[in-house]
């Protein structure tokens, strides 16, 4: 077995030891939180749910779009939800592991009811088509022209820069802009609901580390953080932590709009970190180092599988809705 240069030059980056140390630190303070809030003797983290089924007018089932689906936590959360009786819509950049993924889950649960559309968050052309696509199949398949559950989950880890063709930071636009973009085109359909809806936003602890709070068209853009200006060392943990962020803020916001603009509307926002889950979001950290971060994870207790770490978004997509229109953040269970 060679040298891994590769890891040796990952290693000396700064933007690794901001992911080793101060993500471990804001990991640690967050399972603290919990804790604290806990009262003694009990176990954090425990939040009621129920199971949403349609007005006896309606015969259609619940429709839920999950994006990010065909791996990891969006696979995980389709799974859950097929079993609670929605009409899963998985969203996803890969027709062929769309496919396979509906595939999985059918032999799991034969009488799961999935539909898989392809999506690019990076892309405005690519949500505007997906948006026209579910539509239209709505009308297709004679299904009320409405979706009760919305979970942005999609999100990438990229350590290097790339601009996408509508002139962002993929990692921004795929985790943050695409996000508010799809919403804000999917509210027609949420409002059209004959029940109270939901959007589901995946935080991340993350967003704790952030400290230059400052929310325009440079920081969206990347200008920021210098990803334009040829600078050798691309800050991708700052630009990660800094979409989280920006997810965080769009939650608390548009959950604010919404129940200023419409008190009497049935649309709640909900905000889910699922904290360490061994998923493929490392898959452009160096093999070695990827593995040596879960094992270490694992050791402490605090690595989850998706399984497990899906809970923080199944509980926030089956929370009762609160009378008093609180916006409630589901946190890192353990």
């Amino acid at each position: 077995m060679g040298f891994d240069w590769e890891a040796l030059q990952f290693i000396c980056l700064i933007e690794f030891w901001r992911m080793g140390v101060i993500w471990s630190i804001s990991l640690i303070f967050s399972y603290f939180q919990l804790l604290l809030t806990a009262p003694f003797g009990k176990t954090p983290c425990s939040y009621p749910r129920h199971s949403m089924g349609p007005p006896a007018s309606i015969t259609s089932p619940p429709i839920c779009i999950i994006t990010g689906a065909t791996s990891g936590l969006g696979k995980a959360a389709a799974k859950c939800l097929s079993n609670e009786g929605y009409y899963v819509i998985l969203a996803g950049r890969s027709l062929h592991l769309l496919s396979k993924t509906i595939q999985e889950i059918e032999k799991q649960h034969g009488d799961a009811r999935l539909k898989g559309f392809q999506i690019d968050l990076s892309s405005f052309q690519s949500i505007v088509k997906f948006k026209s696509s579910v539509e239209q199949w709505l009308v297709d398949s004679n299904l009320h022209p409405s979706i009760q559950l919305l979970i942005n989950n999609a999100g990438i880890l990229a350590t290097s820069c790339r601009l996408t063709p509508d002139g962002y930071d993929q990692m921004m636009e795929t985790n943050y802009i695409g996000a508010f973009a799809l919403t804000n085109l999917l509210l027609p359909l949420l409002r059209n609901s004959p029940m109270p809806s939901r959007i589901v936003n995946v935080t991340s602890f993350t967003h704790r580390c952030v400290s230059d709070v400052q929310i325009n068209e440079e920081t969206l853009s990347g200008k920021k953080f210098k990803c334009l200006s040829g600078l050798k060392q691309y800050p991708f943990a700052n630009i990660y932590e800094y979409s989280k962020f920006c997810v965080l803020l769009f939650s608390y916001e548009l959950h604010r709009q919404l129940c200023s603009m419409e008190p009497s509307h049935q649309i709640s926002v909900m905000a889910a970190d699922p904290g360490v889950v061994e998923t493929g979001i490392m898959r452009e950290v160096p093999p070695h180092l990827s593995q040596l971060a879960f094992t270490v994870l694992r050791f402490l207790g605090l690595l989850q599988s998706p399984e497990h770490g899906v809970g923080s978004i199944i509980d926030a997509a089956l929370a009762p809705k609160h009378q008093d229109s609180t916006f409630l953040e589901v946190r890192v269970e353990q």
